[in-house]
């Protein structure tokens, strides 16, 4: 199969539109060709392209910045002699100096499938700089490597943020291509814009989402497997909790929580308990692990690793969301008082709690917190936003 850059670089009709144009590139370490060449340096190199600029998101365009909130510089390429200007600086929304800078953008991210990760907030918001001014916007689509499932509640109105570009799930099942046609139709934007669209992209084939002939490389530092793809839309609400998600360690995001005064095992017995139902698709194992920063940081921590890879997998039945909804659960049912919900600003929101942000919504935490819910009553919230977002998105699937 070829992704969205192949295919431009491979051919010179589809490439016809750029010429004697200048074009930008957004991007992060994940751009890459099938060769592994980095698609700015392959960009550079190719006849007909001028290169005039590019962009970084959130960690940068190199990939160097470690946390969450950790902003970037603008900088000039040291090869290219360039502008790189950082949309996760003292901007996230592109100015109009940056756009002054080109007259095609191309958008070349790898992204995980899940609204909260930032990179889909991103291309709105370049979307949204471009409209009305007869600037171009191309994607050159990568793979969801979450595949087609969708999964949460939609983001309420009002609730929107850098984590919350607008009314989907927390896992929409769309590529990003797909997605800028869902913000174009949806939020009435005047731009020019198309997908490069991937060739051999089974969302339904082997990988479920993920081609098999290709490697994985993070598109941000903690985005480190397929497994935390296939988990993220799950474990990225631990950010949202005093429980460590992970980092700090090897392999973060793949646990549903860890911390020093939780008993891995008696929380795992309640889930199994509580919800059996959603504990499948995937294998759950007690680890151990000490921080080395974040969360928790030089203490020993039991955890439950997921397993959403090899034998263990099963795509259809894996539900990540409701698997970390239901570790939440267990921890408040075995421990009423546990201080469970972290307070502090979350990409920059100051007056929500960031597990609400994270939602875009407060019905989630209401629910872990309610001793008297129970699964059906999230069943309930969710099901009925699954269901509607699949009618919404039908139109807009490329593959």
């Amino acid at each position: 199969m070829k992704f969205g850059i192949d295919r431009l670089l491979a051919d010179a009709a589809l490439r016809a539109p750029l010429e004697g144009r200048r074009v930008a590139l957004v991007a992060h370490p994940a751009s890459v060709t099938e060769g592994l060449t980095h698609s700015l340096d392959a960009l550079a190199a190719c006849q007909g392209i001028t290169l005039t600029a590019a962009f970084g998101p959130q960690h940068g365009l190199r990939g160097d910045k470690q946390d969450n909130m950790v902003e970037t510089e603008d900088f000039i390429d040291p090869v290219l002699g360039i502008p790189v200007f950082s949309l996760y600086g003292e901007v996230r929304r592109p100015t109009a100096r940056m756009m002054d800078s080109a007259d095609v953008f191309l958008f070349d991210l790898q992204d995980l499938g899940c609204r909260i990760y930032t990179f889909v907030t991103t291309l709105l918001y370049l979307l949204e700089a471009a409209g009305g001014t007869g600037k171009a916007v191309w994607v050159l689509d990568r793979p969801n490597p979450a595949g087609r499932p969708v999964e949460g509640t939609t983001l309420l109105a009002g609730w929107e943020s850098f984590v919350g570009a607008g009314p989907m799930p927390m896992r929409h099942g769309m590529t990003l291509g797909e997605m800028g046609r869902w913000f174009v139709d949806h939020f009435k934007l005047d731009v020019d814009y198309r997908v490069v669209a991937m060739e051999g992209w089974e969302p339904e084939g082997p990988g479920f989402g993920w081609p098999q002939d290709r490697i994985w490389i993070n598109p941000s530092p903690n985005a480190a497997s397929l497994n935390m793809a296939r988990a993220y839309a799950g474990t990225v609400m631990i950010e949202g909790a005093t429980l460590s998600e992970g980092r700090g360690t090897t392999r973060p995001l793949e646990v549903l929580f860890g911390a020093p005064d939780v008993d891995a095992k008696a929380v795992l017995a309640e889930m199994q308990s509580f919800a059996p139902e959603w504990l499948a698709g995937c294998a759950l194992r007690e680890c151990w692990f000490e921080p080395t920063f974040h969360k928790h940081a030089g203490k020993l921590c039991n955890a439950l690793m997921i397993h959403a890879e090899g034998a263990f997998y099963d795509h259809h039945a894996f539900r990540p969301w409701r698997l970390q909804a239901l570790a939440f659960k267990a921890v408040r049912r075995l421990y009423p008082d546990y201080p469970l919900w972290r307070d502090f600003p979350y990409e920059y929101v100051t007056d929500k709690l960031a597990i609400d942000v994270i939602n875009g919504g407060p019905g989630l935490r209401h629910w872990v917190d309610d001793p008297a819910s129970t699964p059906a009553d999230l069943e309930a919230l969710a099901g009925p936003d699954e269901a509607a977002w699949r009618d919404v998105r039908a139109p807009f699937l490329l593959y």
